[in-house]
């Protein structure tokens, strides 16, 4: 056990090592998103209809691209280690209609055809509406502005409007707080798409004479809506698809004279990336932030230099006004310290959860603990579970409750609870009982739950029950006082799933037989290290040994993150601080067990 024991020690340094020299001057860590084929197609499509000869020099980059990451069989995945699928492809395609002509891209555009020819059967305009709609569902989120971009670039043909659903935008004028009450076929954040992608199609098509002039008179206060929604940087949830969408329904609907085209083409402008594509998000800075801090082991929490620049800028992040997107209160933290982020509950808890082992060497105020637990407890809905942005919204996927993200919050509340004046640890107490409730409601047949913003693009649902299951679990393992009993059942049937799951090389892809994964080996060892079961994680740890490269700076993140509507995306950051928070946990259990050997004797 010593040398196993020593042989983990040194490869838990040499990864904090390297966590700690990613860090910024400012004293935060801003990860690196990967670069999005989806993203890199909307962007350039939105500044060639904007000003073509302005941004010329980024759409030839970004077309440069595109065809230097196309995949072998001629589409393209979300990530550059994506497989191919239908609506990036599709959105690829349909930038591409600007160069149709050009010989240079001709390869490359009949190799795209093919493909979309292969998964259609008939690459026409009914197929593709029909096929996109359908893959969706009831959620129009992303299938009306992917449709509504192949409508803009000529894909859908002279009628292509006609395959296009009205999105409902008169409704953006309802104050917020009524927006869960309309049954909206968009999701919370995606009310800038719902005004320009709907007002797009309803100037493009023929309405009644009533309708056309309703909509006439209500416009102006839809764009205040939606300018009052933009940040200052132009940046929607500093998103690239989201503002590329909007920007490019705006000039289509006429509207291209407005500020919030200027501005939302100035933060594509400054989202292009050297190599010329863009990701879907700026960065994670706030999340990889707390994830970082939160997977150092003390000693290296205690040595790390200038703490008080990463405290100091993790309290800084904290929202102190309401928010203007989604008029969410203060307190709250969003997943990155930027303009275009919104307050969520995973990354409030998370910087809860960081802070907690930062107290021991800063005072933290307590106003802004407090500010932090109120805003979490506002959010919870009736089912007891944690929502991401809004209580209560509706029933589509990103506003539903989320087992991993409710059991994220109780362990933010379990370790702050006792400190908390009696008032608030009732109101705490009274919390965590209807969220584990949810989380025993939630988990499946097979003892495992399903997270909401990942997933694994080899399982055949694209589901990823491994992440979901460890990341619960490991949140139970502090929250010992509260249904004791029941605790222990969900948490038995949990341990019994990811022993289940794990594969015959001793690692744990997304889900049972799916290759295994730094990612989510790390999460499964310390989820089952945590939970007293370190024997059972044993194999995963070899396992993970083998595989972490010498150079960690050569190490390779699974696109396992699932952005807004399904998007794939991978972070850098996530195998380092997995495998180092995992590593944590082994270590201080075997380290608990010592101690106990040698007071025992």
């Amino acid at each position: 056990m010593t040398a196993s024991y020593n042989d983990i020690k040194s490869l838990k340094q040499k990864l904090d090592e390297h966590i700690i020299s990613l860090r910024n001057e400012e004293g935060y860590w801003d990860g690196k998103l990967s670069s999005s084929a989806l993203s890199t197609a909307i962007a350039v499509f939105a500044l060639w209809e904007y000003d073509s000869k302005k941004y010329k020099i980024h759409i030839e980059q970004g077309f440069n691209w595109l065809v230097k990451n196309v995949n072998i069989d001629g589409g393209w995945g979300d990530t550059i280690r994506s497989k191919s699928n239908l609506s990036t492809t599709l959105l690829t395609w349909a930038c591409l209609s600007i160069v149709k002509d050009d010989p240079r891209f001709e390869e490359c555009l009949h190799h795209a055809e093919n493909w979309l020819t292969d998964q259609l059967k008939k690459l026409d305009p009914k197929s593709i509406s029909t096929a996109i709609l359908n893959y969706y569902q009831d959620d129009q989120t992303f299938s009306v502005p992917i449709l509504a971009m192949c409508a803009l670039s000529g894909r859908l043909g002279e009628e292509g409007w006609k395959l296009v659903p009205q999105l409902p935008y008169q409704l953006a004028v309802f104050p917020d707080k009524f927006f869960k009450l309309l049954n909206l076929s968009v999701v919370s954040y995606a009310i800038p798409a719902l005004i320009a992608i709907g007002l797009v199609r309803s100037v493009n098509t023929k309405a009644s004479k009533p309708v056309a002039t309703f909509n006439k008179s209500i416009k102006s206060k839809v764009l205040k809506v939606l300018a009052e929604k933009q940040p200052n940087n132009g940046g929607f949830l500093e998103a690239t698809p989201l503002t590329g969408f909007v920007l490019m329904s705006l000039v289509g609907s006429g509207e291209k004279e407005l500020e919030v085209c200027s501005k939302a083409a100035d933060f594509l402008d400054k989202s292009i990336r050297e190599d010329g594509s863009w990701p879907i998000d700026t960065h994670l800075a706030t999340w990889v932030t707390s994830l970082s801090l939160n997977s150092l082991s003390n000693e290296n929490l205690e040595a790390l230099p200038e703490k008080s620049k990463t405290i100091n800028a993790l309290l800084d992040q904290q929202l102190k006004e309401t928010h203007p997107f989604t008029k969410a209160e203060p307190g709250g933290w969003a997943w990155t310290h930027l303009q275009g982020g919104v307050p969520d509950t995973d990354d409030t808890s998370g910087a809860l959860i960081a802070l907690h082992r930062l107290k021991e060497h800063q005072e933290i105020p307590f106003q802004a603990i407090e500010d932090g637990i109120n805003w979490l407890m506002k959010l919870q809905n009736g089912d007891g579970g944690m929502p991401t942005f809004c209580k209560g919204w509706g029933k589509l996927p990103f506003d539903c409750s989320c087992p991993d993200i409710t059991a994220h919050t109780m362990k933010a509340f379990s370790l702050w609870r006792n400190e908390l004046s009696p008032d608030l640890k009732s109101k705490v107490h009274t919390s965590l009982r209807k969220a584990w409730k949810y989380l025993k409601n939630t988990q499946q047949k097979d003892g495992s739950w399903l997270p909401l913003w990942f997933g694994n693009e080899d399982d055949l649902q694209h589901q990823n029950p491994v992440y979901g299951t460890s990341i619960v679990l490991y949140s139970l393992s502090c929250i010992e006082s509260i249904c004791i009993h029941v605790l222990d059942e969900m948490k038995e049937k949990a341990v019994k799933f990811l022993l289940s799951s794990q594969n015959l090389d001793g690692g744990w892809g997304g889900n049972a037989s799916v290759i295994s994964t730094i990612e989510e080996t790390s999460l499964a060892i310390r989820a089952l290290s945590a939970s007293g079961k370190l024997e059972e994680a044993k194999k995963g740890i070899e396992w993970l040994q083998k595989n972490l490269p010498k150079d960690l700076s050569e190490i390779k993140a699974t696109p396992i993150g699932l952005y807004f509507a399904s998007l794939w995306y991978f972070e850098d950051m996530y195998p380092l601080v997995f495998a180092s928070s995992a590593l944590n946990e082994v270590m201080n259990v075997i380290m608990n067990y010592e101690l106990e050997i040698t007071s025992a004797n």
